[in-house]
C-alpha cells in the first residue's frame, strides 16, 4: 500500500470518517475552514488516489460519487508499521522513549497504554 502525501491524506480522511460514498461538494464542506482548496485541486487529489487504487467512483446524475477501496484501519497499521520502522528501528521502546522524553505522553497517557497492553495480554492468553 502506498504512502500517501498529507493533502491526499486529508481527504481520505474525510471520506473515512462520513462512512459512506461522497461528492466532491460533501468533501469540500467537511474541510477546515482554513484549509479550504479549489474544487480543481480537490478533484485532482481525487483522481490521484483513484489512480493508487484508494478510491472508487461512480455517476449519479451530475456528479461523481467517491467511495474508499481502502479500508482506514488497514492504512493506518500498514503507516504506522512503517514509520516504526523508518524512524524507530523497529522498535515500540524508542518510539515511546521519544514521546515520553519529549514530554508528549502525559500521565493520562501512560495510563491509557498501560490498560491497553493489560487488555492485549489478557485477550492474547485466552
Amino acid at each position: 500500500m502506498k504512502r500517501l502525501p498529507d493533502s491526499e491524506l486529508e481527504i481520505m480522511l474525510i471520506i473515512w470518517d462520513l462512512d459512506r460514498p461522497v461528492t466532491r461538494f460533501e468533501i469540500e464542506e467537511q474541510m477546515d475552514a482554513e484549509r479550504k482548496l479549489s474544487p480543481t485541486t480537490i478533484l485532482s487529489f481525487l483522481a490521484r488516489l483513484q489512480e493508487k487504487g484508494f478510491l472508487t467512483v461512480r455517476k449519479e446524475g451530475k456528479n461523481n460519487v467517491y467511495a474508499a477501496l481502502v479500508d482506514k484501519n488497514s492504512y493506518m497499521q500498514t503507516e504506522s508499521r512503517n514509520i516504526l520502522k523508518r524512524l524507530y528501528q523497529n522498535s515500540a521502546k524508542n518510539f515511546l522513549a521519544a514521546l515520553y522524553d519529549g514530554n508528549s505522553l502525559t500521565d493520562e497517557d501512560l495510563k491509557e497504554l498501560e490498560t491497553y497492553i493489560s487488555e492485549r495480554r489478557k485477550r492474547d492468553d485466552i
